[in-house]
């Protein structure tokens, strides 16, 4: 009885909590729009701005890995791979013909997008760890490629002297802040296509495979092509990441693509809560700053990591910000108007 009190306490205050943020989505956004906008006239140091540019990065990676598997439900382990991609690609367009950072970021994103198909296509019948060990396979390629392809990659030495992007003349970095509003530019565009994507068909044909895909075929979804598209999308989102923290760092090398990159992205997915929005924006902001204010842990990060998975996974398997919506669905406005002129007809006809 007890038990039952807390659930219905917790959906009560869950329900109130989303009805509050529904109702004031707008002052909401505009606040934490302007706070963001704002940061870099509050004092605070390069090094600290480069944390937030972080936070950025990783909640963009965090978008594209949970469209993947926090929606279409396929756990990928080498998310790295896509992200090497996209930095190399971007790297080299620039450096060898000279493209701008907008070309440069597109070829490595539809690069990455190619990989993702390629990788997809195969592991299209595989579920659970079968297709964690194909995708973990794919981000240790990448890595050996792009260690023993010198001629192109230069190796191990690496990538230097990555050029800035520019607008209208003026070169962006982080001592101007060009950087840091470039990144809030891309999380709100990566965002609002992750909304729009969600919210439509295709999303909730992502959503289906995911809570049961024998159902999805009987209702006669094409599971195998949206199975790709996810791989795609996401690995395309992932590839501009890439491009943008290639120019923001100015040197990339392999070693800045392991396994231990696509481990973080997934924790971040999973701490902040699989299959939501709001949620990759907490888990990297969480973890992401962790070790920053931790650094006595610093050998010991990946273990804290692993120890609050297991936590999460026991006590909060949904996620920090992981509950399933309690308001009444939303009809389109399409079928409201529908509704409302049967009703009408319907009135008009019982007065006849």
């Amino acid at each position: 009885m007890d038990k039952n009190l807390e659930k219905g306490k917790s959906k009560n205050f869950i329900l109130i909590l989303e009805s509050f943020i529904e109702k004031y989505k707008v002052p909401i956004a505009g606040v934490s729009a302007l706070i963001l906008l704002g940061l870099p006239f509050m004092g605070f140091s390069q090094y600290i701005m480069r944390i937030f540019i972080m936070i950025g990065i990783y909640s963009m990676l965090a978008l594209g890995l949970n469209i993947l598997t926090g929606y279409t439900g396929l756990v990928s382990l080498g998310h790295a791979g896509f992200y090497a991609i996209g930095a190399y690609t971007a790297s080299l367009l620039s450096l060898k013909l000279g493209a701008n950072f907008l070309v440069a970021a597109i070829g490595g994103a539809v690069l990455a997008a190619i990989c993702g198909l390629l990788v997809s296509l195969p592991t299209l019948r595989l579920k659970g760890t079968y297709l964690s060990i194909v995708t973990l396979g794919f981000g240790e390629i990448v890595k050996m490629i792009l260690i023993n392809w010198d001629k192109v990659t230069n190796g191990t030495l690496g990538l230097k002297n990555i050029p800035r992007p520019s607008m209208f003349g003026l070169k962006l970095t982080l001592v101007n802040n060009g950087m840091y509003y470039l990144m809030l530019v891309l999380v709100a565009l990566i965002t609002l296509l992750c909304t729009l994507l969600i919210k439509s068909k295709i999303g909730r044909a992502f959503m289906s495979i995911k809570e049961d895909e024998l159902a999805a075929i009987m209702m006669g979804i094409k599971t195998t092509r949206y199975k790709a598209l996810a791989f795609v999308i996401s690995a395309f989102i992932t590839g501009i990441t890439g491009a943008f923290y290639a120019s923001m760092i100015g040197f990339i090398e392999p070693n800045s693509f392991t396994f231990d990159i696509s481990t973080l992205i997934i924790s971040i997915v999973i701490f902040g809560g699989m299959g939501t929005i709001r949620g990759m924006f907490l888990g990297s902001a969480i973890l992401i700053a962790f070790p920053e204010v931790f650094r006595f842990l610093m050998d010991y990060r990946f273990v804290v990591y692993g120890l609050v998975l297991v936590l999460m996974m026991r006590f909060r398997p949904q996620g920090m910000l992981g509950w399933k919506s309690q308001m009444p669905y939303k009809l389109p406005k399409l079928v409201k108007e529908s509704l409302k002129k049967n009703n009408k007809d319907n009135l008009k006809t019982q007065q006849i």
